[in-house]
C-alpha cells in the first residue's frame, strides 16, 4: 500500500448518493455527490431501481477521482454504507425488479397482523427493535403472502449497501447491524430462528446473506468495479453498518463512555441515538425503536426516531411565507429561517404547548400511531408569532425527550447534528430540554466519515475503533454548551404537561381520521 493514503466512504441515501475522500488521519479532501431517484405510487409503494442505484454510485466515484489527483492510485481502501431497512432482491441474472425502500407503506396489513401475534413480544426482546413497515422483514412477510413470486425469484435478500458491495466486490453480504435489528439477535449479532418463526419466513432463510464485519474482512475491488468507477482492482472494500449508525459515530455518538453520550440528528425528520452496553439495552414497555449495534464489540446504539424534526418549522415558515407572498412581499420559508433566533429571543417559554406530528403519515417514535397529527393547545389572544415559533421550537424538545425517555436515564451529553444544530437559541432549548451540555460536530459527511473509520480500523490503520474516533472524531468536537438552569425546570414541568397530553390526544387523533374518511371527495 505505499502511496496509499485515502480512505473513500460512499453514502447512499434516500435523495442523493455521495463519495468522500479522507486522508488517513480523518480529514475531507473532497465530495462528489449524484442525486437519487426513486418512484412514489398511491397504494403506498416507494422503489427504487437497483441498477440506477448501482450506475448513481459508480458515477458518485468517478467524479470524485476527477477531484482528486491519482485517487485510483493513492485510495488504500473504500468503505459503503447507505439508508437502512427496504428489501433489495437479487436472483441468479441479477435484480428481482425495483428495491423497495424503508418509505413503501404498503406492507401496513402485515405489520398490524404480526404486532397483535403473542410472538412479537419474543422477537421484539431478542432484536430491540419494533415491527415498521419500513423494515425488511415485514416487506418480506407482506411479499410471501400477496407476492411470493418475487421471493421465489431471489437468491438473496440484501439491503442498499449491500447491493452496492455486491457491485464492487461481488460479494453477497450484510452487515451486523441490518441483520440483527431486522432477523436476529444483537446480543451475539447472529440472525436468530425464534424471530424469523414470529415473521413466518423461517422457510425463507436461505435468502438471508453471509453476515461480515467490515472493521474485520474486506473484499478486493473486481476488476469489473474497478473498469466502471475509475479506482484500481484489488482495492480493499469495507461493507459499513446501516447509515444510522455511521452518521452517529462519525459525529460522536460513542466516546468511551456508554451510554452517557448521546446523539441526535434533528434535520427534517429527528434521530436520537445513545450508545450503551449491550447488556444495558432498555426495552420499553410499548415494543417501539430500535437496538442496532456499533462497530464496536458489545456496544450498541437504541435509537427511537421522530417522523418529523424541523418540518415542523418548515411548515409554519411557510404559512408565514404564503400571507408575506399573497400581501405583495414575495419569500419563501428559507429567506426566513434566519430570524428564527431573533423570533425565539421576543417570546417567553412554556406558554403554549405543541405536538410535533406534522407528518401525514403521524408518528413511530416513541409511539406508533398513524393518526397521530400535530396541534397547539394554550392559545390564547395574547399569542403573537413568535410565541408559535418558540412553541414549536419547545415541541422538538418535548419530542426528543420523549424518544429518549423510552430509552431509559436521560444522557449525560447530547452531540447534535442536522439543521437544528446551526441555531444557537435551538440548541439551547434542546439542551435543556434533556438537561445535558450540547456539543457539535464540524464534521460535514459524518455518515461517509463513519463508514471510512470502519475501512481505517479494516487496514489496520488504527488498532481499534477507540483509536480511530480519538483522532477523527473527538478533535471536531465543539466546546460544551451547557444547559440554561431556569429552563431547565421550566421544561422538566412542560414535559409532564406533554407527555400527558400526548396520550390523551390518542383517541382524538383517531376519532377526526374516521370523520375526515367521511366528506367526500371534493369537500
Amino acid at each position: 500500500m505505499s502511496g496509499s493514503e485515502i480512505l473513500i466512504g460512499i453514502d447512499a441515501g434516500t435523495s442523493v448518493i455521495k463519495a468522500v475522500a479522507f486522508d488517513l488521519a480523518g480529514r475531507q479532501l473532497g465530495v462528489s455527490s449524484v442525486p437519487n431517484r426513486y418512484r412514489s405510487g398511491v397504494d403506498g409503494s416507494a422503489t427504487q431501481a437497483l441498477s440506477q442505484t448501482w450506475d448513481d454510485c459508480a458515477t458518485a466515484l468517478r467524479a470524485l477521482g476527477q477531484k482528486i489527483d491519482g485517487l485510483a492510485d493513492r485510495a488504500a481502501a473504500l468503505s459503503v454504507t447507505a439508508q437502512g431497512d427496504g428489501t433489495w432482491l437479487v436472483g441468479r441474472d441479477g435484480p428481482v425488479g425495483d428495491a423497495w425502500l424503508w418509505l413503501d407503506a404498503r406492507a401496513a396489513p402485515t405489520v398490524a397482523k404480526l404486532s397483535a401475534d403473542p410472538a412479537n413480544r419474543a422477537r421484539f426482546e431478542a432484536t430491540g427493535t419494533g415491527l415498521n413497515t419500513c423494515q425488511q422483514g415485514c416487506q418480506m412477510a407482506h411479499m410471501d403472502t400477496h407476492a411470493p413470486g418475487l421471493l421465489d425469484q431471489a437468491e438473496v435478500a440484501l439491503h442498499c449497501k449491500d447491493w452496492l458491495y455486491l457491485n464492487l466486490t461481488g460479494i453477497r453480504a450484510t452487515d451486523p447491524s441490518e441483520a440483527s435489528f431486522t432477523f436476529g439477535n444483537f446480543r451475539n449479532r447472529r440472525y436468530d430462528d425464534g424471530v424469523l418463526d414470529a415473521l413466518g419466513l423461517a422457510h425463507r432463510r436461505g435468502l438471508l446473506p453471509e453476515i461480515i464485519d467490515g472493521t474485520q474482512i474486506t473484499h478486493k475491488l473486481t476488476a469489473d468495479a474497478a473498469r466502471q468507477t475509475g479506482l484500481r482492482a484489488g482495492t480493499p472494500v469495507s461493507l459499513g453498518y446501516v447509515d444510522m449508525v455511521m452518521t452517529a459515530l462519525g459525529a460522536g455518538v460513542y466516546g468511551g463512555a456508554a451510554g452517557d453520550v448521546a446523539c441526535s440528528t434533528v434535520g427534517s425528520t429527528g434521530v436520537h441515538l445513545r450508545a450503551v452496553r449491550s447488556d444495558d439495552v432498555h426495552l420499553n414497555a410499548e415494543g417501539t425503536g430500535y437496538v442496532i449495534c456499533l462497530p464496536i464489540p458489545g456496544i450498541v446504539t437504541q435509537v427511537q426516531t421522530n417522523m418529523a424534526a424541523t418540518l415542523n418549522l418548515d411548515w409554519l415558515l411557510c404559512i408565514a411565507a404564503g400571507i408575506m407572498s399573497d400581501m405583495g412581499h414575495a419569500v419563501t420559508h428559507r429567506d426566513l429561517v434566519g430570524h428564527i433566533d431573533g423570533w425565539l429571543a421576543r417570546s417567553r417559554p412554556g406558554q403554549i404547548l405543541y405536538h410535533p406530528y406534522i407528518s401525514d403519515a403521524g408518528e413511530r417514535g416513541p409511539f406508533v400511531n398513524a393518526d397521530a397529527r400535530a396541534g397547539f393547545v394554550g392559545l390564547s389572544t395574547g399569542h403573537r408569532f413568535p410565541d408559535l415559533v418558540r412553541a414549536v421550537a419547545e415541541g422538538l424538545g418535548m419530542a426528543m425527550r420523549d424518544c429518549y425517555a423510552a430509552m431509559g436515564p436521560l444522557p449525560g451529553e447530547l452531540r447534535l447534528t442536522g439543521g437544528a444544530a446551526r441555531s444557537g437559541a435551538l440548541r439551547g432549548i434542546l439542551s435543556a430540554s434533556l438537561n445535558a451540555p450540547v456539543r457539535v460536530s464540524d464534521r460535514d459527511e459524518a455518515g461517509a466519515a463513519g463508514a471510512a473509520m470502519m475501512a481505517a480500523v479494516a487496514i489496520g490503520a488504527y488498532p481499534d475503533m477507540e483509536a480511530c474516533i480519538a483522532e477523527w472524531v473527538t478533535p471536531l468536537l465543539a466546546e460544551a454548551e451547557r444547559p440554561d438552569a431556569q429552563l431547565v425546570g421550566a421544561y422538566d414541568r412542560l414535559f409532564h404537561v406533554f407527555s400527558a397530553s400526548r396520550g390523551d390526544l390518542a383517541a382524538t387523533w383517531g376519532a377526526l381520521a374516521a370523520a375526515r374518511r367521511t366528506f367526500p371527495e371534493g369537500y
